[in-house]
C-alpha cells in the first residue's frame, strides 16, 4: 500500500505530542510495508531540522518540507472576521505547498492520502484532482472545543471574545467540511462520537497513539521525590495548565511536601518561568532527548484544564512506568483505572492531594508506574495499532 501522508509541521524529530503522533503513524506503516512519503508544512516555530533527520528516515519517506508563513496579520485576520471565515485554517493555505503538492501527486500514485490535521482540508479538492487516492483525515483533536475551552478558561475581554470568535468559526468548518473526506481517524473515542453524532456522514473510527513495546520500562535509578512536566510551551493548553499548578497547586505540595522537586521541560518555555525561581522548581527548558528526561524523574504531572484528544506524552511516561497525576481533560483517550494505573485530579486540592500520596508512599508509586506499563503494552502497542490503521484504510478503499 502506497500513502501519502501530509503534515501540518516536521513530524521528525518526535519533540512534542504532535510530531509524535505523526511519526508514530508513518514509522508504524513502514514497519507494515506500506510506501510512505512524507510532504510536510514547516514553519518558523516548526522548521524541518534537516541536520536531525537519519539518512534511513530520509530514504523511507523521501520527505520533503514548504515553508508557509503562519505568522497572524491583521488584515487577513479582520477579512476573515468579517467574512465568516476560520483565521486558523486560512493560514494554511500557500500556493507554494499546493504546487509542491501538485507536483508529489503527479510524480507518483497513491493508495491513501493520509492528512494529519483538519488545517490542511483546503488542499483535499487538489487531490482528489491529480489523485484517485481515498482521503483521510486524521484528527488528533476536536480542534474547535480546545479553542472553545480555551475562552472559557479566560477572563471576560476583548481576547477572550476574539478566541471564542475563532472556535465558532473553526466549528463551523470543522463540522462542515469534516464530510470533504472518505475517512476520519480519531485518537479518541470521544472525539470520534463526538463528529459521529454532528454531522459526519463519513466511517469514522479511532486509533489511539501507540508506542513501540521494546521500548516500555526502564531500570535506571530515579530521584526521589521528583515531579516533572514535559510538554510544547507555545501550545495554549499547556501553558494555561502550568500556570495553574505553579500558582495554585505548587504552594499546598511545597507545604505539604518540602523534599519534592519539580522539573518542567519543553520548547519556547515562557521567560517568566525562567526568572521566576520558585522555590522547589527547575525550569529545564528545551531538551534533546525527551525518554533522557523522563527516565530518572518518578512521578508524571499534567495540569491539562482544556483540549480535546490525547496526551501522546502521558502515554509516553507510562510507558516507561512513571506515576501520572493528570486531570480528567488530561486523561481523555486513555483506558485507565483512577487509582490503579492513573491518579485523577481537578481541583488544585485535589491535585496537591494526589502528588503527596505518591510522594509518601514509594511503593504505591511503584505500584502505579508499573500497572501504567502494563497499560500501555495491552492497548498501546504500535504494531497492532498500525494494523488496525490499514484495515480502515482498505475498508474505505472499498467503498
Amino acid at each position: 500500500m502506497k500513502v501519502l501522508q501530509l503534515c501540518i509541521k516536521p513530524p521528525y524529530p518526535p519533540v512534542d505530542g504532535g510530531t509524535m503522533a505523526m511519526d508514530s503513524i508513518t514509522q508504524g506503516l513502514l514497519r507494515e510495508g506500506c510506501e510512505v512519503k512524507v510532504l510536510t508544512v514547516e514553519t518558523d516555530k516548526h522548521p524541518l531540522r534537516a541536520d536531525r533527520l537519519p539518512e534511513a528516515y530520509r530514504e523511507a519517506t523521501g520527505i520533503e518540507s514548504v515553508y508557509v508563513d503562519l505568522g497572524v496579520k491583521a488584515v487577513p485576520a479582520g477579512v476573515a472576521m468579517l467574512c465568516g471565515e476560520s483565521y486558523n485554517v486560512k493560514r494554511y493555505r500557500s500556493e507554494a505547498f499546493a504546487k509542491k503538492l501538485r507536483e508529489v501527486l503527479q510524480a507518483g500514485e497513491y493508495d491513501v492520502v493520509h492528512v494529519e490535521s483538519v488545517f490542511l482540508t483546503p488542499y483535499v479538492p487538489l487531490i482528489r484532482r491529480y489523485s484517485q487516492a481515498k482521503v483521510v483525515l486524521r484528527a488528533h483533536n476536536v480542534e474547535h472545543l480546545i479553542w472553545r475551552g480555551m475562552a472559557e478558561s479566560m477572563r471576560f475581554g476583548l481576547k477572550r471574545w476574539y478566541i471564542k470568535h475563532l472556535a465558532l468559526t473553526l466549528r463551523a468548518y470543522e463540522l462542515e467540511h469534516v464530510n470533504d473526506y472518505d475517512g476520519v481517524v480519531c485518537i479518541t473515542k470521544n472525539d470520534a462520537d463526538y463528529f459521529g453524532s454532528n454531522g459526519c456522514r463519513k466511517p469514522v473510527t479511532h486509533i489511539p497513539f501507540g508506542v513501540e513495546i521494546r521500548n516500555v520500562g526502564d531500570e535506571r535509578e530515579v530521584e526521589p521525590c521528583s515531579l516533572f512536566h514535559i510538554g510544547a510551551m507555545d501550545w495554549m493548553p499547556n501553558r494555561e495548565g502550568i500556570d495553574w499548578l505553579l500558582e495554585e497547586v505548587w504552594p499546598v505540595v511545597h507545604r505539604e511536601v518540602p523534599q519534592a522537586r519539580l522539573y518542567l521541560a519543553g520548547r519556547k518555555m515562557p521567560e517568566r518561568w525562567m526568572k521566576a525561581q520558585v522555590e522547589g522548581v527547575t525550569v529545564v527548558g528545551e531538551v534533546p532527548d525527551a525518554r533522557e528526561f523522563i527516565a530518572d524523574k518518578q512521578i508524571n504531572v499534567v495540569p491539562l484544564r482544556s483540549g480535546s484528544g490525547m496526551r501522546v506524552k502521558i502515554i509516553e511516561a507510562m510507558s516507561m512506568g512513571k506515576a501520572v497525576v493528570t486531570t480528567t481533560v488530561g486523561a481523555q483517550g486513555i483506558d485507565y483505572t483512577d487509582g490503579e494505573n492513573l491518579l485523577i485530579a481537578d481541583s488544585a486540592e485535589q491535585f496537591a492531594r494526589q502528588i503527596g500520596r505518591l510522594v509518601a508512599d514509594g511503593d504505591y508509586c511503584r505500584r502505579v508506574g508499573e500497572a501504567a506499563a502494563a497499560l500501555v503494552a495491552r492497548e498501546y502497542d504500535e504494531r497492532v495499532l498500525s494494523q488496525g490503521l490499514i484495515k480502515f484504510y482498505e475498508k474505505i478503499m472499498k467503498r
